[in-house]
């Protein structure tokens, strides 16, 4: 699945193409992804300008002037892809290209804006990513939505929220952070990056970063500011490694290149001095790697 770094990238490239533009009209050539598309989709879209682009933690949100909001996921394999006249470009960090077979084009945005004519094209060949549509004053309330905690980068994120959230917790502190609940958006590559850089082991219980009194530890106050730094890092280099995922030009991005301990069984930790070896686990059924030697 994309993480977030990737939504975001996807975005980015997206906004100069969409903002502000009019949809002339939504063109669906099915009826459903991984669930049908909402009803009457392409009535409530058709005819709309879209006011502005967002995310919220793996969503990408697309505002339009009527007041909805249309929310879309990527699931495994899906891009957008902007073209204009022979140009065309896929937003977004994907180590491999993204499919662009016609027959994986599920849905197709039809606009007018500055710059003319183009088409903001939905391709999805497992069909596990999906689109929704909400009131965007009722969008904390979208059962997509509801319930996450806040942003990894966001000034809500701080180790004395975590602390509440970690205390007397038993469970495995990688689990804890994967929870959507505690934190939106962050995935299985950048907890395992982010643990690294704060130098905690990944079956910890999450509760030994809270002291008895609830006050978070020094390690926690350490382990917010490697998410957030982990997370910058990858936006910055516009996304990591996901094996099917290109930005906007078709370059691919390096973050990937420069994983500290993802994906890195057996080979030398990079923490200086450390002299460790990379190893992996299996937690929830999902890889785990850390450095038993220098995560504690």
């Amino acid at each position: 699945m994309p993480e977030l770094p990737e939504v975001e990238t996807v975005k980015r490239g997206l906004s100069p193409a969409m903002e502000g533009a009019r949809i002339e009209r939504l063109e669906l050539r099915r009826g459903d992804l991984r669930f049908p598309f909402p009803e009457n989709f392409e009535d409530q879209v058709s005819g709309r300008t879209i006011i502005g682009l967002g995310r919220r933690a793996k969503y990408l949100l697309i505002d339009l002037d009527s007041g909805k909001t249309i929310i879309s996921h990527l699931g495994m394999s899906g891009s957008f892809r902007i073209e204009q006249g022979p140009v065309s470009q896929t937003p977004g960090d994907f180590r491999c290209e993204r499919s662009k077979d016609e027959k994986h084009d599920h849905a197709i945005f039809h606009l007018e804006g500055k710059g003319g004519e183009r088409r903001v094209i939905y391709n999805d060949p497992r069909r596990f990513g999906f689109m929704d549509i909400a009131d965007r004053s009722e969008l904390q309330n979208n059962p997509f939505l509801f319930g996450l905690g806040p942003e990894p980068t966001g000034n809500e994120l701080s180790a004395t929220y975590l602390a509440e959230r970690f205390a007397g917790k038993a469970q495995p502190l990688k689990g804890a952070l994967l929870d959507q609940k505690n934190v939106a958006g962050l995935g299985n590559i950048y907890v395992c990056e982010a643990l690294w850089r704060a130098h905690l082991m990944p079956a910890r219980p999450a509760g030994t970063l809270v002291t008895k009194t609830g006050k978070p530890k020094e390690q926690l106050s350490l382990l917010v500011a490697s998410i957030r730094s982990v997370i910058a890092d990858a936006i910055k280099a516009g996304g990591s490694s996901l094996r099917d995922h290109i930005q906007t030009d078709g370059s691919l991005g390096y973050f990937q290149h420069s994983f500290s301990v993802y994906d890195r069984e057996s080979l030398p930790c990079r923490t200086p001095g450390c002299g460790g070896t990379v190893s992996r686990i299996v937690q929830a059924g999902r890889s785990t790697f850390y450095c038993p030697d220098c995560q504690k």
